[in-house]
């Protein structure tokens, strides 16, 4: 299991959570962050400081949002473990899941 990033923070990516981050493994999409799952350790680090709170341990993600569930491991799929968000940069895209949204009120 890994931590997830949900929908609250799609068009906010207030970036708090990467600075708390000790292993780097939150990754910046257009419009929403992502956390590698095979890179997360599991320390919890990043819930506390999300003033969104769209970070969820993936048992305790809400219903609503369990899309998200794989959305983070799917947008990885083909980019493996890139080593460390700092190292590789902005995502390229989104999940699908996250593009098709109206923009979100900021």
């Amino acid at each position: 299991m890994t931590y997830v990033i949900a929908q609250p923070c799609v068009d906010v990516k207030d970036r708090a959570c990467i600075d708390e981050c000790p292993v780097d493994c939150i990754y910046e999409g257009p419009r929403k962050l992502y956390i590698q799952p095979d890179e997360c350790v599991d320390c919890g680090a990043c819930e506390p400081v999300c003033p969104v709170e769209a970070i969820f341990y993936d048992d305790d993600l809400p219903d609503e949002w369990g899309g998200y569930r794989t959305a983070d491991s799917e947008v990885f799929a083909d980019l493996g473990s890139p080593g460390g968000a700092s190292a590789a940069g902005p995502l390229p895209s989104d999940h699908p899941l996250v593009s098709a949204l109206a923009e979100q009120a900021a």
